[in-house]
């Protein structure tokens, strides 16, 4: 359940949502709450909606609350507190959420992972699986089994029953169980953070979009981009088993980023999508084209149609309650772009 809000959690950059709210979004520069005093001189994620009363735009990631929290501004934090009504992506904390996330990611009934992949695929898909579970019990922090959380459960509540995933979400899965990924489990990420808080203060809750609209574009893959993209994330996966390579940014640096209030879109789009990106010049010709069009696809589906979707929506909310302030909480990467 864990796993699937957390694979799931990627925002596209609300390019045209600044259109739509151009005349009332302003850029504020805030003081970090920071053992560091040069911080107070950086930007934080928080942007007002100039009006009466004031609403806000705050940008987060998708890492363990306590990662980040202490360097998040004493004025975000009070624009959370203040406000009426509290908005995000989806709402994780609704059991109808979760469950349709889990039912989106089936494939339909009857099939199985072995049945619709590559011979050669679904063997190197087992086997990196097989590594993962061996190598998970290493991978725990002390405070994690101080917690009862134990690898064997760890590894059932991500990568359970991944034979009947459809391909795709089963390329996000790889890509998320990873040692650096491992240890920041059983802690919630910072919207899920902000959405128990919510809920714990009695705020009234929304979500901007329907599950089935983040679901649907990423099963809309034909099935030879989609094996494509899975041998590309199983060759990463070998390749960092092997030492052979390294990846360009990670969720150490997004931390620090962010915690240092850097506003700069080139790492941030890495926790903002959630989908690798394919697109290397050591691709032969005809695979680089499947790259650039998956890459074409996803900005397509899952930013400009997505941001117009999501725009229509704040504006028609901040219309039809004039009186109210929110809080929308979204990735703070849709908004670097």
């Amino acid at each position: 359940m864990l796993a699937s809000c957390q694979v799931i959690c990627w925002v596209g950059i609300l390019f045209l949502f600044s259109l739509v709210l151009s005349t009332w979004c302003e850029c504020c520069t805030y003081s970090a709450v920071s053992p560091l005093p040069w911080q107070s001189e950086l930007n934080s994620f928080l942007w007002t909606i100039k009006r009466d009363p004031p609403s806000y735009f705050f940008g987060t990631i998708h890492v363990p609350y306590t990662r980040v929290w202490d360097f998040i501004p004493e004025n975000s934090k009070k624009a959370f507190q203040q406000s009426h009504i509290v908005y995000f992506e989806l709402d994780l904390t609704d059991p109808y959420t979760i469950s349709a996330l889990t039912s989106c990611q089936l494939l339909p009934q009857g099939e199985n992972l072995q049945d619709v992949l590559p011979r050669d695929i679904y063997r190197r898909l087992k086997r990196h699986l097989e590594y993962v579970k061996l190598m998970m019990p290493s991978w725990m922090t002390p405070d994690q089994r101080g917690k009862g959380l134990y690898a064997d459960y760890l590894f059932n509540a991500i990568a359970g029953n991944w034979e009947r995933k459809r391909p795709v979400w089963v390329m996000l899965m790889v890509n998320s169980l990873t040692e650096v990924d491992i240890k920041s489990r059983g802690v919630p990420v910072l919207d899920l953070y902000l959405a128990q808080e919510a809920e714990r203060l009695r705020k009234q809750t929304g979500a901007v979009e329907k599950v089935e609209e983040q679901c649907h574009p990423l099963n809309g893959l034909n099935f030879s981009q989609v094996i494509f993209a899975l041998n590309q994330t199983l060759l990463q996966q070998e390749s960092l088993r092997a030492g052979s390579f390294q990846i360009p940014y990670t969720t150490e640096d997004l931390i620090k980023h962010y915690n240092c209030g850097d506003l700069s879109s080139i790492i941030f789009n890495h926790d903002t999508s959630q989908v690798p990106n394919f697109i290397n010049a050591t691709l032969p010709a005809h695979e680089r084209i499947t790259a650039q069009e998956i890459d074409s696809y996803f900005r397509q589906e899952l930013i400009y149609k997505r941001n117009e979707r999501m725009g229509r929506r704040v504006k028609e909310l901040l219309e039809e309650y004039p009186d109210k302030s929110f809080f929308f909480a979204f990735g703070a990467g849709m908004w670097l772009r």
